[in-house]
């Protein structure tokens, strides 16, 4: 079912000189008319915390939302003196969880457009209003960032030889059974129009995480175009990432998502996860979209 209307030819016929490209823009450009609010899911994220707000341009994003997931270090009293809006859960729930929570938080402040991206510094954050305009300009509706531009790129960063391979594999089988191209479809870099989680089911979701799985694969089913950027990544021992085990049981469930997804689409057994949800009360600004 398609979301969104195609885009239509509709060529220009007015005269078009080149220094309403070349000449300079103002100090101080309007403010765009789109609310975007970073979400972190955070996990013990003390010592990453600050070098992965610093690279986030400035006036990239209108507000910063820290969820802290259980974390026994100082992330919560970091993440508070550095003026975040700080969110805790007494109790770990888990990855999903924490996004959950992100989520729902960053709906109700009025979010036009939502980033995830973790705060462990593992992420390029400088990349966050080049995937944001991908979604101002309507060219999709989810952004990832895809953190395998080439092999010998995603090693020198510190990628497991393992997990590139399992994320080669599953990427690989994921792109041919729901119909995508994308380079990275395990990534924690994310961007998202605010009509993707007003209508996607996510409080459904698992709370560990293949949540991530489960949201990507309920995008498609419910007709949202997906695209990725190359963004950078570092490996090292702050950052965080699940262990072979836990990868393992990760690409099980993986594979399991992408079997209820064609159970739903051929009508075999139909999944709660992909029924579309009530739309939200509130009024969501309109995101350009390309000569609706």
């Amino acid at each position: 079912m398609a979301v969104l209307n195609p885009p239509t030819l509709k060529l220009r016929d007015e005269f078009f000189h080149v220094e309403r490209i070349t000449q300079t823009l103002p100090e101080r450009p309007p403010k765009r008319p789109y609310r975007i609010i970073a979400v972190m899911p955070a996990f013990n994220a003390e010592r990453t915390l600050a070098s992965t707000l610093a690279d986030m341009p400035a006036g990239s994003v209108d507000e910063v939302i820290l969820v802290d997931d259980g974390s026994t270090d100082r992330t919560v009293e970091a993440a508070r003196d550095m003026g975040l809006t700080v969110l805790v859960h007494p109790e770990n729930r888990g990855y999903g969880g924490n996004q959950k929570t992100c989520y729902r938080e960053a709906l109700e402040r009025g979010a036009d457009i939502v980033v995830m991206i973790h705060p462990d510094y593992q992420y390029d954050s400088r990349v966050i209003p080049h995937a944001v305009g991908f979604i101002e300009m309507g060219i999709c509706d989810v952004v990832l960032g895809n953190r395998i531009r080439s092999r010998q790129e995603a090693m020198t960063g510190g990628m497991p030889v393992y997990k590139y391979i399992s994320n080669r594999f599953l990427t690989t089988f994921e792109n041919f059974a729901l119909g995508q191209n994308l380079g990275d479809f395990h990534s924690g870099f994310r961007v998202y129009r605010r009509e993707v989680l007003e209508r996607i089911p996510f409080e459904k979701n698992s709370d560990d995480f293949v949540f991530d799985t489960q949201f990507l694969a309920q995008a498609v089913r419910l007709g949202f175009r997906l695209g990725d950027i190359p963004v950078p990544v570092r490996y090292f021992a702050e950052a965080s990432s699940i262990n072979f085990r836990r990868s393992l049981k990760y690409g099980i469930h993986t594979l399991g998502v992408v079997g209820h997804y064609w159970l739903d689409r051929l009508g075999i057994r139909r999944s709660p996860l992909f029924e579309k949800k009530n739309e939200s009360r509130r009024e969501s600004i309109s995101i350009e979209e390309p000569n609706r």
